[in-house]
């Protein structure tokens, strides 16, 4: 089922929703990270194998992610993408939460609501869970520990001069924009999004899964993860990247052994 609502600054959230076949079973809201949306890749098979052992599983892309309604597969809003920030995304979060609890309660256990996220957005599911008492498990993927790290410090005279720098897509050959509010934002806002202190708020039971060959999120910030959040399920997967072996597109076919196994392990997570 697709949905759109309003996120920040009033740009669509597109939703779509893979339902189990018994109602009132638990819902898992995924978050992409960087450069990511919530058709890409696996992340359809993802929601249909969560599905098929009867959980609810939510992905939406971001207001600012910079793929268009009308074109999912594509970043063709590049504007929106560089107008983006750890605000907004927190703010389309919530969005998303309060709309499902004000449409969803003949559907889903509005009891048992679930994050999931990964990369970047598994650092803003972090932050998210540690003041939002509607979620009751929180599963990170390949997650951040650090955003202040990921910021270029030696280009902040630069940006702030230009107004914005550039970061490159490999996969699309496209000079992505981020424009300099999303540092403002960040130095407005640094305590909030200091992800440390939010896993060290973390009260519900969280599940930590890293590739130990990541190559963008190293796998020493799960580590750090690990160390602040009380009684963490972890799990290393041995020889695994950022997405763990697949690519995109995606065929099915071609499967990983590792994204099996991180399916399995949070499926079962979640059901536990």
């Amino acid at each position: 089922m697709n949905y759109t609502i309003k996120g920040a600054e009033g740009l669509p959230i597109d939703i779509d929703i893979s339902f189990v076949e018994n109602s009132h079973q638990p819902l898992v809201i995924f978050l992409h990270g960087f450069k990511g949306f919530k058709d890409w890749g696996s992340f359809n098979y993802i929601a249909q194998s969560f599905a098929n052992r009867n959980l609810n599983f939510l992905k939406f892309n971001f207001s600012h992610n910079g793929v268009d309604i009308k074109n999912p597969l594509d970043f063709s809003d590049l504007k929106s993408f560089g107008e983006n920030n750890f605000s907004k995304e927190l703010f389309d979060v919530d969005c998303v939460l309060n709309w499902c609890f004000a449409n969803l309660k003949e559907k889903v256990d509005l009891d048992k609501i679930y994050l999931m996220g990964h990369s970047r957005g598994g650092g803003i599911g972090i932050i998210k869970t540690s003041f939002d008492n509607r979620i009751k498990k929180l599963a990170s993927w390949a997650s951040v520990s650090d955003f202040e790290s990921k910021l270029p410090k030696e280009k902040i005279d630069v940006w702030k001069e230009r107004n914005v720098i550039y970061v490159f897509n490999s996969r699309t050959n496209q000079q992505m924009p981020l424009y300099y509010q999303f540092y403002e934002d960040f130095i407005e806002n640094a305590e909030l999004f200091n992800i440390e202190n939010a896993a060290r708020n973390i009260k519900v039971p969280t599940l930590i899964i890293h590739g130990t060959n990541d190559p963008t999120v190293n796998f020493e910030e799960s580590l750090s993860l690990k160390s602040w959040i009380k009684n963490a399920d972890f799990h290393e997967i041995k020889n695994a990247d950022h997405v763990f072996n697949v690519v995109h597109p995606f065929n099915e076919d071609n499967i990983s052994l590792e994204l099996k196994k991180v399916v399995d392990l949070t499926i079962g997570f979640f059901k536990n």
